[in-house]
């Protein structure tokens, strides 16, 4: 099995923000397979929003519209 890599807590962190932004997606109307796609396309922008220091729900209002 391989060996787990310990992320960084930055890193975890914008996972976990990317993973709350996914259900404002999915709430919104796009399905889940949507909301990651558009995540992993746009993931320099949404990266951005991160360090701004938007909320999830306030960064996937911004790609809804």
């Amino acid at each position: 099995m391989a060996k787990k890599e310990k992320l960084d807590p930055e890193t975890a962190a914008l996972i976990e923000w990317c993973t709350q932004v996914e259900g404002f997606l999915v709430a919104g109307g796009a399905t889940l397979p949507q909301a990651q796609e558009h995540i992993e396309e746009n993931v320099e922008w949404f990266t951005d929003m991160f360090y701004d220091g938007l909320t999830p729900e306030e960064a996937a209002k911004a790609a809804l519209k």
